[in-house]
């Protein structure tokens, strides 16, 4: 067995196999070691479907990704898969989950998944065993499918293994510890004893440059001997085998083609034939996680007891979807484990804290991302980032905030919610409120409709206080809709107040504070008292982070990023602070601060009027002037008795400021803005009015414009880069060029809805870019939408259409910062 390897992945099932596949043959040394078998955990009991079906842009190319991949695993390796492309049937009862499908349907439309919609005769003229009397309609996938977990995992190692991996069998990982430029891991070798695995005593170490791990319901021994946390745990999943079904045995003898994978959305089921029956797969209420801390040494290819009871009400559906299954019996059983994760996404990057440590854990969905993960999580390895942005993925966007508690619950609810309408204003109720500011009963007596970023409670837009949220979601415009407008046309009015609690807060301080910044960061540095917006590189010279620097003295500073991203800021500044002392520069101190500052941001025109009744200054009439306070700065002020780092910017374009505050002083900020801001019209604004404002000043956004695909000079944001100077990455960025570029769009779409920022962009029928962000334009009076075309058609003026609700809207490219381009709004003085 070899002791020394380039890359050692931990777990055999499908996704180690498929991540060892791609590692092998991006020509790195690999070693694949598993516990016990391949296959052994989840993989050996999945049902192997494969849904192309996802509402996110990153996990959407994993899967398509991995489908095709396995249509060639036979060609590859000689070995058969057991691919059988039967397409996928997604039924839909109701309106709203057609719209659902049509939203979707924008996304694979910019992936260039193959999908078709189906009215309900359609459906019953092709498979006439389906009830479609009660349908809407349904999207159909003709090249979805579903595969022998087992074979194509085996199929995969096979192709590791040709590829020069090596594969090692009834290894237990019992350790990890990095040397600063290798991983020592040490293993015991299993044996098998009166039908368990036990250790042999027979202890070895394997050195490796990395590590993955792919332990799947093993997660949380993997946390634990890291030193980490990772929210995958595993909840029961239970599909039964019924017996065969005389009518479709009837039906197949006919000549007839196999059916589809049957998905009624609606009833929270799939169903897929097997050897003449049904498989029936629900994702019913109240299935319960497990394996909280561990996985008995006991429990090996393993399940639980069938809880027929749980899923009643899923079983009678599937007999009034398909009437011939009434009589059929029941002829196996299956109740497994299967990891989730708070969002439902898996956790696939790099570990948090840790250096050349990647986690690919928590998969819901193993078999169909297996080949994808593979692929994409090599290319961030072997060439510093894959070429889509996978940061929704990113292991590190849950915080060391996050329990045991809180990950069991929220994955029985990402479980629960597989097939619940996913509303693109969704906000699940589990484990709320946890994290929030002290103002916070404040605004929700104040008709705050809450969503949470990072686990923080964050006003979405405030409504009458008996207004029911979860009525009001909608793929077009929700009940909130009208509210959220009034908050926009306040803040380009009067004024408004917004609570940005939940921005990331570091502290970058030390004698190479200064130097350390300027190598990080794209842009010049600010002056002290002075801010500027920046941006952090990935080593492909794409954005990792967008960051506003607040330079408080010679070597001190102020870093706000996203709120939602706060950990993976953190563990970014702190690796690349370490990075840059072991190269020789001075000492480096990086400080999270979040919780200690809390956040208003005001602003409008009447946001000057509104400060200038509370703040206490020897000359308070010239203290919020442009001579004393300037566009662009940062000055330590005094609202009533509360201290204030004040930063005059504003992410919605109008005169404003930030209010950085103790966040034990926030009650009283908060109620002496209102005593004075109310009188002069400022209104509560939640994030969803200011979401809409920043496109009106094409700002772009983390997570949106700004990701790990695209450049800052294709987002178009050369004025934020200093190409005089170095910076990491730098070389990287130029190497890339433009591929294209950030555009901002008004459009000319449909009365009840707008774009969600999921949408393609087409010229002449033909796609030519995606939307990124979308809202309403309360200046324009029409929807607004900002993404990325070819570069030859980002000039303003250019027409072009956005595809909503399978139709074409025309769009216009519009000057960046279409609303007040030369920015008079924010610079006035007073």
């Amino acid at each position: 067995m070899k002791s020394h390897v380039k890359v050692l992945v931990v777990g055999g099932g499908a996704v180690g196999c498929g991540i060892a596949l791609h590692l092998a043959r991006a020509g790195w040394e690999v070693m694949l070691v598993e516990r016990d078998e391949l296959t052994a955990g989840s993989t050996w009991h999945a049902a192997g479907l494969l849904p192309l079906f996802n509402m996110g842009y990153a996990t959407t190319h994993i899967h398509d990704y991995s489908v095709k991949l396995y249509a060639e695993l036979e060609a590859q390796t000689g070995l058969n898969a057991g691919f059988t492309r039967c397409g996928n049937l997604r039924m839909a009862q109701t309106q709203d989950r057609m719209d659902e499908y049509m939203l979707y349907s924008a996304t694979a439309e910019t992936v260039g998944i193959e999908h078709q919609f189906l009215t309900p005769q359609q459906i019953k003229d092709r498979w006439p065993l389906v009830r479609t009397e009660d349908l809407k309609g349904a999207l159909f996938h003709p090249t979805d499918g579903y595969i022998n977990p087992a074979d194509v995992t085996q199929a995969m190692a096979k192709g590791a293994r040709m590829a020069g991996a090596t594969i090692e069998r009834k290894i237990q990982v019992n350790g990890y510890k990095w040397t600063g430029s290798e991983w020592i891991v040490t293993c015991e070798k299993l044996v098998e004893k009166g039908g368990n695995l036990v250790g042999s005593g027979e202890t070895f170490e394997i050195r490796a440059e990395h590590v993955v791990t792919a332990t799947g319901n093993h997660a949380q021994r993997t946390a634990r001997l890291l030193g980490i946390k990772i929210p995958a745990i595993p909840v029961e999943h239970q599909y039964i085998v019924t017996e065969p079904d005389p009518a479709l045995v009837q039906w197949r003898a006919a000549g007839n083609p196999e059916h589809p994978v049957l998905r009624d959305a609606d009833a929270k089921w799939y169903v897929r034939e097997e050897r003449g029956g049904w498989i029936l797969g629900p994702y019913e209420r109240n299935a319960p996680a497990r394996f909280l801390y561990d996985v008995p040494e006991s429990f090996r290819a393993d399940l639980f007891p069938l809880d027929l009871e749980r899923i009643e009400e899923e079983y009678m559906s599937m007999i009034h979807r398909i009437p011939t299954s009434e009589t059929v019996g029941l002829k196996d059983d299956y109740n497994g484990p299967i990891c989730y994760t708070p969002d439902g996404n898996p956790l696939v990057g790099p570990a948090p804290g840790l250096r050349n440590m990647w986690l690919a854990e928590g998969f819901s969905f193993g078999i169909t991302a297996a080949g994808g993960v593979g692929h994409y999580l090599t290319q961030m390895m072997v060439e510093g980032e894959a070429e889509i942005d996978m940061a929704s993925l990113d292991p590190r966007r849950y915080g060391s905030w996050m329990t045991t508690e809180y990950g069991a619950r929220k994955n029985e609810e990402a479980y629960e919610h597989v097939f619940i309408l996913h509303h693109p204003d969704e906000e699940r109720e589990a484990c709320r409120p946890l994290r929030t500011s002290p103002a916070y009963d404040r605004q929700k007596t104040r008709g705050a409709q809450f969503g949470h970023v990072n686990g923080w409670e964050r006003p979405n837009y405030y409504g009458p206080q008996d207004f029911d949220d979860h009525a009001s979601r909608s793929f077009r415009r929700g009940g909130w809709w009208q509210y959220a407008k009034a908050e926009a046309e306040a803040i380009r009015n009067a004024a408004g107040l917004i609570d940005a609690t939940a921005f990331a807060k570091h502290m970058v301080k030390g004698p190479g504070a200064t130097a350390f910044l300027d190598w990080l960061t794209t842009n010049k540095l600010p002056k002290i008292g002075r801010i500027n917006l920046t941006y952090a590189l990935t080593d492909a010279g794409t954005t990792r982070t967008e960051y506003t620097i607040v330079r408080l003295a010679e070597n001190d500073y102020y870093l706000v990023s996203a709120g939602a991203w706060a950990a993976y800021d953190g563990d970014n500044l702190v690796k690349s602070a370490e990075d840059f002392m072991a190269a020789g520069g001075n000492y480096v101190s990086i400080q999270d601060v979040t919780t200690q500052w809390g956040v208003f941001a005001l602003a409008g025109p009447a946001s000057r009027d509104i400060l200038a009744g509370l703040i206490r200054d020897a000359q308070p009439e010239t203290a919020l002037s442009n001579k004393r306070f300037p566009w662009l700065s940062a000055k330590q002020i005094e609202l009533g008795m509360v201290p204030v780092n004040a930063i005059r910017v504003a992410y919605t374009g109008e005169l404003g400021w930030e209010l950085h505050h103790p966040i034990e002083m926030q009650n009283h900020l908060f109620d002496r803005l209102i005593e004075t801001g109310e009188p002069l019209g400022m209104k509560l604004v939640g994030a969803r009015a200011q979401n809409w404002l920043r496109q009106e000043k094409s700002y772009r956004a983390f997570g949106t414009e700004l990701g790990r695909d695209a450049t800052p000079l294709e987002a178009g944001l050369d004025r934020f880069v200093d190409l005089s100077k170095d910076f990491r990455g730098k070389a990287a960025m130029e190497a890339k060029g433009i591929r294209s570029l950030c555009v901002t769009l008004l459009i000319d779409g449909p009365q009840d809805a707008d774009p969600w920022g999921r949408e393609g962009i087409f010229l002449d029928g033909q796609k030519v870019g995606r939307l990124t962000s979308g809202g309403y334009s309360v200046a324009f009076g029409k929807q607004i939408g900002m993404g990325y075309v070819r570069p030859d058609l980002a000039q303003p003026g250019t027409k072009l259409k956005v595809r909503m609700f399978r139709e074409l809207w025309d769009a216009e490219v519009t000057e960046d910062s279409p609303y007040d381009p030369q920015n008079a709004r924010i610079r006035v003085d007073g």
